[in-house]
């Protein structure tokens, strides 16, 4: 079959240029939403259908070149419409680093070059792709890793190019697609743009609206979110994901670790007044000085150098903050064996190999360019030539074992807070050289894994693995430009985008994601890890915790091996469990029990009980809702709030949930305006 069609490029071009806009576009917003690519995968078969109908069969010749290609090859075929999806892939995938641009721009009022925005984007994403080569043979060819969101794919592409009969009283995949992404954008105009607040309600606080700890308890949006749910598609899946495509035992594991945060350690914590967290909100990404205030960071910064000034820290307050596996060595040990014996393998051996100088090269240019844009330009990312070959290295070493993890669970845990933690002792004082160096250690490994996600769903469907890296590099590239575009035209253009205090009622700039990354950048980078955690901060009782993390696998491995006829228990996932106490509070609470009751309800009720629907519509479903959701917030954007044009002024227009005192602290000594005195 043919893959690398004109077909292949001008489909995919466009997929990618458009994903890339709205989900950059859309991340600034308090639920961003976030077009995967299942959505295009189905959209672009009817498309690609019609120029293949349509299109003459005409060779062009590329002039003094001799190449020449046809517009239109044949049908429309799978290969083309898997190179298509990968464009489309990289398209959905946002850029780490524009926060750093974002926080420079938006928080520390700085002004930072276009040209070194530019590089600092570009060289963080395709980073990761220079030894993504390293590992090929055991997370791409080893079918000991399945990667679920690939087979989720795998799926979709067999079930759209398969000759499909209507059953009598049924419907096809394609008509049960447009039935329900229909519904899915009819009903998301309310809670868009006439009942913003289906996003969150939350019960407890309308019962007891005067009560702080009825608000701590039941607010979903900035409390503990108890009995808090939406009724809203995007809150399901904004941050998260759509549930439809995890397994079961990993959305489990998920909301283990949210209930053990939430109702276990925020409590016991909280309430016991542990580090004097009564001065302060119960669930924020926000900072506080010692007072309850919101902290102020350009009193403990040297204007003129922008590091960390000792002499005006020590004159202000204390910064207060709120707030591997037997089973992975015995995968790893099983890649690394793996003979190449599977039927993938023995096809894709017709095939010649992406050779290994392509990733080296692609490492040592980009490389190159990284330690440029870290020590040109006046120095204005404050990361040293030793810090960025430092962050590589994190990321080359974690690369294997997380990338294990993500190809058997459909979950990725980080390494933004192990990094930010190394940086910040060893260069502390300089905040954006430590979101510089984590952003080129662990998105370089995320951007790798990412790649080899990419390769794994080649092998499946037997695309020639040169046309798949070529995808992939041009796609990256364009996907950088837009992003950038597009974030760049925001932050200019928006007025006080990313600032609650300034922002109209109603807005939904509120840049969730920027705020927790402008926030960390204080913690780990201006203040540091050792003002913060070591021997000169009041929070050094949690290291105990990497203690914990060490040694949590071993009762799950005991109780495995002491009860081996209760295959539950390996399903324990404690990297999982812990990974998902992390998120908060970037997700909130609202989106973690709304998304876990979808899930369980699909991959557990329904998967038992109507197991034929659910191999049939399940995914078809998911991408539906993604795509209703996304179309019609993007209409309403550019058809009414781009114009000041918002829904009517009443009490559900407000897109929080109502809980208004759970932002408040209760210590008795401490006074902010709008929070009653708590006895």
């Amino acid at each position: 079959m043919p893959a690398l069609t004109f077909r292949t490029w001008v489909l995919g071009i466009c997929s990618c240029v458009m994903l890339s806009f709205i989900n950059q576009f859309f991340s600034f917003r308090q639920n961003p939403v976030s077009i995967g690519t299942i959505s295009v995968q189905l959209a672009i078969l009817p498309i690609g259908k019609l120029m293949a109908a349509t299109l003459p069969e005409k060779t062009i010749t590329v002039p003094m070149t001799g190449w020449s290609f046809s517009l239109n090859p044949g049908p429309f075929n799978m290969k083309e419409h898997v190179l298509i999806t990968i464009f489309a892939s990289v398209g959905s995938g946002g850029v780490y680093a524009l926060h750093i641009v974002t926080i420079v721009k938006v928080f520390y009022k700085k002004e930072i070059q276009p040209i070194l925005a530019i590089l600092l984007t570009l060289t963080t994403q395709m980073l990761g792709y220079g030894w993504a080569g390293l590992f090929r043979k055991f997370l791409v060819d080893s079918p000991y890793m399945w990667w679920p969101a690939t087979l989720v794919q795998v799926s979709m592409f067999r079930a759209l190019h398969e000759t499909e009969k209507r059953l009598k009283g049924g419907l096809t995949r394609l008509q049960f697609f447009l039935i329900a992404l229909g519904s899915s954008f009819a009903y998301s105009v309310i809670p868009t743009y006439f009942f913003p607040s289906l996003t969150a309600l939350s019960f407890i606080c309308w019962i007891w609206p005067k009560s702080v700890t009825a608000h701590q308890i039941g607010g979903g949006v900035q409390g503990l979110g108890l009995l808090s749910f939406g009724l809203d598609w995007n809150v399901v899946s904004s941050f998260l994901t759509s549930p439809l495509a995890f397994p079961a035992f990993s959305i489990i594991c998920a909301l283990a670790g949210a209930f053990l945060s939430l109702y276990v350690l925020v409590p016991i914590t909280y309430w016991s007044n542990a580090f004097e967290s009564k001065r302060f909100p119960i669930f924020s990404s926000r900072t506080f000085d010692h007072s309850g205030n919101r902290y102020n960071v350009t009193r403990i910064l040297d204007q003129k150098t922008f590091t960390f000034d000792q002499q005006a820290y020590d004159s202000y307050i204390i910064l207060k903050l709120i707030s591997f596996h037997r089973s992975i060595w015995q995968q790893m040990k099983s890649s690394i064996q793996n003979k190449s014996g599977d039927v993938y393998n023995r096809i894709m051996k017709n095939y010649d190999s992406v050779p290994q100088w392509w990733f080296y090269t692609i490492f040592v240019v980009v490389l190159a360019l990284a330690i440029f844009a870290c020590e040109g330009f006046g120095g204005k990312l404050q990361l040293p030539f030793w810090g960025v070959l430092l962050a590589i290295s994190l990321g080359v070493v974690f690369t294997l074992p997380i990338g294990i993890i993500t190809a058997t669970t459909n979950q990725q845990p980080g390494l933004n807070v192990i990094t930010e933690l190394i940086i910040g002792y060893l260069y502390p004082g300089r905040p954006i050289a430590n979101v510089a160096f984590k952003t080129y250690g662990y998105i370089s490994m995320v951007q790798s894994i990412f790649f080899l996600s990419d390769l794994k769903l080649g092998h499946y469907m037997k695309i020639p693995p040169k046309s798949m890296f070529l995808v992939q590099m041009v796609g990256t590239l364009i996907n950088n430009m837009v992003t950038f575009g597009t974030a760049w035209w925001l932050l200019t253009t928006v007025e006080n985008i990313c600032d609650v205090t300034q922002l109209p009622k109603g807005s939904p700039w509120t840049c969730p994601g920027d705020n927790v990354f402008y926030s960390a950048s204080i913690i780990w980078g201006v203040v540091g890890p050792l003002r913060m955690f070591g021997k000169l901060g009041v929070y050094a009782k949690l290291n105990w915790f990497f203690l914990v993390g060490l040694i949590s696998p071993v009762p799950i491995w005991w109780l495995s091996r002491k009860f081996p006829q209760h295959k539950w228990i390996k399903l324990i996932h404690m990297p999982l469990i812990f990974y998902n106490a992390s998120a908060f509070p970037e997700v909130k609470a609202v989106n973690y029990w709304t998304w876990g009751v979808v899930g369980i309800f699909f991959n557990v009720y329904v998967y038992r009980r109507y197991k034929g629907w659910w191999a049939r519509h399940n995914y078809v479903l998911s991408a539906a809702l993604d795509a209703g959701v996304a179309f019609l917030a993007l209409l309403v954007y550019f058809s009414l709030q781009m114009n000041d044009i918002f829904g009517p002024d009443w009490w559900g227009a407000d897109e929080g949930d109502h809980c208004i005192l759970a932002n408040c602290p209760t210590d008795p000594s401490i006074l902010v305006d709008g929070c009653p005195v708590v006895s």
